[in-house]
């Protein structure tokens, strides 16, 4: 695998992604206000407690992530599986519990005074389904911008997503549990099956149907703007249903992203770290750092609508989660970039 050569550049939607998520903010809080007869409409167009209008917008974020997954690439990391483990191990032993530990020690108990029991309990979940979702496609600009190994970045998301069929929602279901939040099992395995499972079958047909992986870059070039529609329209809707909380109780954005950050600052130190101890290359360290510390917020955010609702708490904290994400992972981008020396060039 070689390391690319060429400088990083970021597209203007992923650089200025925490802009437009505050952008549709503002815009579905204007909503929420001036017209709260169109959010209740849309959330009343739910089928087995999944919203369609949703469902619609998510498949359109994940599925030209799913059609850009090449599992075929899996059978090269066996001359470099050290990256590979240290990515399995926080994303799956590690980053789910920390997370859910987090949620519970601020919301619990930092925080206590200041949150409701019940409120807390919505934030806590939602932010298990973000600890439980490693990310799937951002973390390709991640890797672009720390030079980091495309194909491998490529085997460690492709892994990944196969784990995450399995796994998720035994997690997720798991660490609910533990926080004493009722678990609809059907829901959550629907939602997985339909937000992770079927956008991932749609996209191997796809690729196998392109042929070439230049008419797979060319045909995700053409639907990657569905991808922006999707997110931005799903997080007005989401600050529309929130409106009131929001304006009444402004604070609890800052402390929703509390844990965040510390979450996600702790677990890159934890897989940098580990990535430097073993010696793996910063063309494959960056990047499976950055995957661990970032999130599939995508799912997170379905999923949270599937279980608890569009106007909850756990769904609010999931586009929290998104408005948090970008500059986080800019700053972690530069830190990965001033140490690359540290680390083995091969």
């Amino acid at each position: 695998m070689t390391e690319t050569t060429a400088d990083p550049v970021m597209g203007t939607f992923e650089r200025y992604l925490s802009l437009w998520v505050a952008l549709a903010m503002l815009v579905g809080l204007g909503i929420g206000v001036m017209a709260p007869g169109l959010v209740q409409a849309i959330a009343a167009a739910e089928v087995a407690s999944i919203n369609l209008v949703v469902a619609v917008l998510i498949w359109a974020m994940v599925y030209p992530m799913m059609v850009g997954v090449d599992f075929g690439a899996i059978s090269g990391v066996a001359r470099q599986p050290k990256g590979l483990i240290v990515t399995l191990a926080v994303n799956w032993l590690i980053k789910p519990f920390t997370m859910a530990l987090m949620a519970v020690l601020f919301f619990d108990h930092v925080f206590a005074p200041w949150i409701a029991p019940e409120d807390a309990a919505q934030y806590t979940a939602g932010l298990i389904l973000l600890g439980a979702a490693p990310c799937t496609a951002m973390v390709f600009v991640w890797s672009q911008l720390t030079r980091g190994d495309a194909t491998y970045t490529l085997v460690q998301v492709s892994v990944n997503d196969i784990i995450m069929v399995f796994a998720f929602a035994p997690i997720v279901a798991f660490l609910l549990g533990v926080t004493e939040i009722s678990v609809p099992w059907e829901t959550l395995v629907l939602a997985t099956v339909l937000y992770v499972v079927f956008p991932l079958i749609a996209g191997l047909l796809t690729r196998r149907a392109l042929g070439s992986q230049q008419a797979v870059e060319r045909f995700t070039a053409r639907v990657k703007p569905w991808s922006v529609v999707g997110l931005i329209a799903t997080v007005a809707i989401l600050f529309g249903l929130q409106g009131e909380v929001i304006l009444a109780r402004p604070l609890v954005i800052v402390l929703i992203a509390v844990p965040i950050l510390v979450q996600s600052y702790g677990i890159f130190a934890l897989a940098y770290g580990a990535a430097y101890a073993l010696k793996v290359p910063h063309r494959i360290a960056a990047p499976c750092a950055m995957i661990g510390t970032s999130n599939f917020f995508e799912l997170a955010v379905a999923v949270a609508i599937s279980l608890f609702g569009l106007n909850s708490g756990a769904a609010l904290a999931t586009v929290v989660g998104v408005l948090v994400e970008v500059p986080v992972m800019l700053s972690l981008v530069a830190f990965a970039n001033r140490t690359r020396a540290r680390f083995p060039a091969v």
